[in-house]
């Protein structure tokens, strides 16, 4: 084990010189919860921390024949912008299992099916504030169909290289950290 990895017996240490208070409930969103959390810190001190906490979502990487990727294009109200995205939503219950949201996503989202989900990477979004959880999936032998979207969502669809998709987000067009870490993790591990 190395030098910097830290030790299940020092995780549990840490944790201990952590000590939560209280978990004060601010609002309840549709997506998200929003606390405000009594923290006490290793020296003593009584702090508010903010906590957001989030159902769990699935996203897919869907692997055309020819190998390109099938991207969504939709409108980001945080944003006030329209983004490119690997298709992505939030679980429908704690317990349904990632692969199933991811292949419900797919389909919804593209028009397209797979039987053959592969998980890539798990993510956390951002662990400052927010326990969100994203399981990431590799989707291949796709099936065509037709878009099932939600009364709100309007989204479009384009296949696009892997070497498109890193320009993308080397030149700041791709920023959503889902799509991010799914397009370099996919590069990474199955395009040398």
């Amino acid at each position: 084990m190395g030098k910097d990895r830290e030790t299940e017996a020092d995780s549990r240490q840490t944790k201990e010189q952590f000590k939560r208070l209280e978990r004060r409930l601010v609002a309840k969103g549709a997506i998200i919860d929003y606390y405000h959390d009594i923290v006490q810190v290793p020296n003593g001190n009584i702090v508010t921390w903010d906590y957001i906490h989030h159902k769990g979502a699935a996203a897919v990487v869907p692997v055309t024949e020819d190998g390109r990727i099938l991207m969504v294009r939709q409108f980001r109200n945080a944003l006030d912008r329209e983004t490119w995205e690997i298709p992505a939503g939030g679980l429908e219950s704690p317990d349904e299992p990632t692969i199933n949201a991811a292949a419900r996503e797919l389909a919804e989202e593209t028009g397209y099916r797979s039987e053959d989900l592969e998980l890539l990477i798990t993510i956390r979004t951002t662990v400052a504030f927010c326990n969100e959880k994203i399981d990431i999936y590799v989707a291949r032998d796709l099936k065509a169909g037709s878009q099932h979207l939600d009364e709100d969502e309007f989204i479009g669809v384009k296949a696009m290289t892997v070497e498109e998709l890193t320009d993308m987000i080397y030149s700041g067009r791709i920023e959503d950290s889902k799509t991010v870490a799914a397009i370099m993790s996919y590069k990474n591990k199955y395009c040398r």
